[in-house]
């Protein structure tokens, strides 16, 4: 009697196997938790100016679909976002992007942006699972990275110039004369839209708020009081304001816009790539393109990752990877060639982007407008006043 009472105890003193499911859902939920639901949704917003130019272009110029590439970036931020828990960018293939506006629907159409970006990602692919992009990632010294990173801010800070002081032609890819200085779209409206953003997110350290904390215990009354007042406007969502203020100026500047709207997603289907389509879009979209995405997309946001937020810990591989599959799959239906940056990255941290929620929200943000609006969201992009983009 005794024996069996033992052998029931120890049975049900055994431990029970971890439910493999609890781990993941746990992880996701820790990934997806807003760390304040305002700036997330403000730093949401922090990657736009690169995103909206780029995929206007190509749907201007070349005949993007922009209901399928808003489906599919929508399901990559989603994604990337559960699985990394940081405000991980998706932007186009700026080089990909390039060749196409610059040359003849004839000469890089559609099937050509298509195959360079599915032999991109397949590269890609390759390196994060064979182990070599995480040699690479650790031979390259951190100079190289750093280097990267100031190009690619000094690009970004370039191209918000030349969007504010001039006037463009995205199909082109060019300015097409200065900005007036008057108007829905004019130089005074970009420039208060700047002055605004500057005022309310001012260099975004983190570290010198803490030492005002710091400072307004030892100066008394006088000084909290200032510094409350900076709490307040820091957590104004200066980047989601003027995005709808964008949209509100793009539906005056074309009332009309409103006839043109098609509820629906656009019909998505697969591109037909000839071998003319595959040799063109390797030589003239993929070579020039790998190395910006072997240093950018990959190696230099695994590193600044590592800067912003030193406790989550993924691998170059895994971002190789994601890379990869991205333009593996989404590049056969037409959507847009993408990438990783480290520029993309830092923009949305700089504007309150703490989570992998923050570009999980975009990317439903996304998806719901691909699937609600498709491609008649271009009338509304084309008349999105561009000052107010670069600001």
């Amino acid at each position: 009697m005794e024996s069996q009472t033992q052998t029931q105890t120890s049975q049900t003193s055994q431990p029970e196997s971890p439910n493999p499911f609890t781990g993941i859902f746990h992880k996701l939920k820790t990934n997806l938790v807003f760390r304040s639901k305002l700036a997330e949704v403000n730093g949401a917003m922090g990657d736009l100016g690169t995103y909206i130019p780029i995929v206007l272009a190509l749907t201007l110029a070349k005949d993007l679909d922009l209901g399928t590439t808003l489906i599919f970036t929508g399901i990559y931020n989603a994604v990337t976002g559960a699985v990394y828990g940081v405000p991980m960018p998706v932007q186009p293939m700026k080089s990909i992007a390039a060749v196409a506006i610059s040359s003849t629907a004839e000469e890089f159409g559609i099937p050509e942006i298509m195959a360079a970006g599915i032999c991109t990602g397949g590269i890609l692919f390759v390196l994060g699972i064979s182990g070599l992009m995480q040699f690479v990632f650790n031979i390259i010294p951190l100079s190289v990275v750093r280097g990267i990173q100031l190009s690619q801010g000094l690009a970004f800070a370039m191209s918000a110039v030349k969007y504010i002081k001039k006037e463009q032609n995205f199909v082109k890819s060019k300015s097409v004369g200065d900005r007036p200085w008057l108007g829905l779209d004019g130089l005074v409206l970009a420039l208060v839209c700047v002055l605004f953003i500057v005022l309310v997110n001012g260099d975004g350290e983190q570290e010198e708020e803490e030492e005002e904390e710091e400072e307004e215990e030892r100066n008394g009354s006088r000084r909290r009081r200032w510094v409350s007042i900076r709490k307040v406007v820091s957590n104004v969502p200066s980047a989601l304001l003027i995005f709808l203020l964008g949209v509100v100026l793009a539906f005056i500047r074309k009332p009309s816009i409103v006839h043109d709207i098609n509820f629906g997603p656009s019909k998505i289907k697969l591109v037909r790539m000839d071998k003319e389509a595959w040799k063109n879009g390797f030589l003239k979209g993929t070579i020039p393109q790998l190395p910006l995405s072997v240093l950018n997309s990959v190696v230099a946001v695994c590193k600044l990752s590592y800067d912003l937020f030193p406790e989550k810990k993924f691998s170059a591989t895994s971002v190789s990877m994601t890379v990869g599959l991205m333009n593996m799959v989404g590049c056969w239906f037409g959507a847009m060639p993408t990438c990783h940056g480290a520029g993309g990255l830092a923009g949305q941290y700089k504007f309150g982007g703490r989570s992998g929620g923050c570009v999980a929200l975009l990317g439903v943000a996304k998806l719901v407008l691909g699937l609600v609006l498709g491609g008649s969201l271009v009338g509304i992009m084309e008349k999105f006043p561009v000052g107010v983009l670069g600001a």
